[in-house]
């Protein structure tokens, strides 16, 4: 019995077809998440949300306790153990979003998570 040379041909040609489809299929669908303004307001929405509900103890274990330490007894940077005693909780901010010359570096966090754990850490006297 021998083989039809075409056969490879005919694979090879609906394979194509299907994987044309597919990507078809896939564009469609990306086209429509673009052109959906509503879509990613709502994700950015979510996004602040979620940055909102973080406690300021987890933004501080995730952001600043390896410089502060994780019992705020400041291991390479300032003891913040009692920082509410010393400075307001709007100059604590305003060192989280904009960092010190020399010190401690800027944009660490987002302001919201910045406001967050001003407020948290102010009540430290």
């Amino acid at each position: 019995m021998s083989k039809n040379p075409v056969v490879p041909y005919a694979i090879t040609a609906i394979l194509g077809v299907l994987l044309v489809i597919f990507i078809s299929y896939i564009g469609v669908n990306q086209r429509e998440a673009i052109e959906d303004p509503e879509g990613a307001v709502s994700e950015e929405a979510a996004n602040e949300d979620e940055a909102m509900t973080m406690d300021a103890d987890e933004i501080y274990k995730n952001s600043c306790a390896s410089c502060h330490g994780g019992d705020l007894t400041g291991e390479s940077a300032p003891d913040l153990t009692e920082v509410g005693s010393r400075i307001s909780e709007d100059e604590i901010e305003e060192i989280i979003i904009n960092g010190t010359d020399g010190g401690m570096p800027a944009g660490l966090v987002e302001d919201e998570q910045a406001e967050a754990l001003a407020e948290w850490l102010s009540e430290m006297d």
